[in-house]
């Protein structure tokens, strides 16, 4: 074992005793606070995964993409497994920008050559795709999309996201540390994390928004996300890339939405409804009356339950204890249990 997964392993087994020996009243951001870490410490010994060795060097479009591919694919990564007989799941890498002929070509290739997608029919295989894999006739794709688990940027594309087996990956962010300010503000964003003119409009003449443009400099931006109590985010067109920075800064993100979101970064690990604000598309006065009904001590403990969960936002290029690498990978292991289907004849 690595001299990093020894100190991850002590690092949670502290963090496991101080969680399972706190009050069970105390709130926490996590859907199963009492699990979450000794579950992690077994991730930690146990998971393996093997990739299967790509033709050809190639890169990804999105940088969180690149980060967890090159993460992954360390020399000295303990995850990894040259023995496909030990591995809980499989890697299967290709570029952004491959065809879907050619991610057919490729999962035919993988079927035919090698016992390991026949086993689940692609069940235990995960792969990396920022806008997603839509649905598709042939039959490898289509194993692919509704079998294997999906790694995707947020937001996905419409269409092209499984809830109960894709993964979104959480957008890169800042490094700056984070301030307690006063919270001069009710909200705050900038023009491209809204999509409707008439909002920007009515919020830029608003004296409780601050709403601009790209700040000159990242401090200034840091200064304006924590000395405001929301964060305004339209999902479906907007920019929601700031969400985790806005976690970061103790801005409690609303995020505008018209449906369900479906796609949240870490859905089946932290609890979204006490992190964030949902808000319908209903104009600014159903806005401001939503954010009103979150301050006060609500507010207060939403700030403080998402600066807690902002630490799976971070993105490390050595990975570090509780980042979006091993929260990731945490969701992963969580995916491991897999339906053995029933093997097809092909057509």
């Amino acid at each position: 074992m690595s001299l990093t997964s020894v100190f991850l392993l002590l690092y949670f087994s502290l963090f496991t005793f101080l969680t399972t020996h706190s009050k069970p009243h105390l709130p926490s951001p996590y859907l199963s606070p009492t699990t979450i870490f000794p579950n992690y410490q077994n991730m930690l010994k146990s998971f393996k995964i093997f990739i299967y060795n790509p033709n050809t060097p190639f890169t990804f479009n999105s940088p969180s993409q690149s980060l967890f591919y090159t993460t992954l694919t360390l020399q000295d990564n303990a995850f990894v497994t040259q023995d496909a007989e030990q591995a809980h799941l499989f890697f299967v890498p290709f570029p952004s920008d491959l065809s879907t002929r050619s991610i057919a070509r490729l999962i035919r290739g993988l079927r035919n050559d090698l016992p390991y997608w026949n086993r689940t029919l692609g069940a235990d295989h995960f792969y990396l795709s920022c806008a997603g894999i839509g649905y598709e006739s042939d039959r490898n794709l289509v194993e692919l999309k509704k079998n294997s688990v999906q790694i995707s940027c947020f937001p996905t594309p419409a269409g092209k996201f499984i809830p109960h087996k894709d993964i979104s990956l959480p957008p890169l962010a800042s490094s700056h540390s984070p301030t307690n300010k006063t919270k001069r503000f009710l909200g705050y964003a900038r023009f491209n994390w809204l999509k409707e003119s008439t909002l920007v409009n009515e919020l830029s003449s608003d004296p409780e928004f601050l709403i601009e443009s790209e700040p000159s400099d990242l401090n200034s931006y840091a200064e304006r996300i924590a000395s405001s109590k929301f964060c305004l985010f339209e999902y479906g067109g907007g920019d929601v890339s700031g969400i985790g920075e806005a976690l970061r800064f103790g801005c409690v993100p609303a995020v505008l939405t018209d449906r369900p979101i479906q796609d949240l970064p870490f859905s089946d690990v932290l609890r979204w409804q006490e992190i964030a604000v949902f808000v319908e598309r209903r104009g600014v006065g159903e806005l401001k009356r939503v954010l009103a009904r979150r301050c006060g001590d609500r507010h207060e403990k939403m700030r403080g339950l998402g600066v807690t969960a902002s630490r799976h936002f971070v993105w490390n290029e050595t990975p570090q204890p509780l980042d979006s690498f091993h929260t990731l990978l945490y969701q992963l292991w969580l995916r491991r249990h897999t339906i053995r289907y029933v093997r097809r004849e092909s057509a």
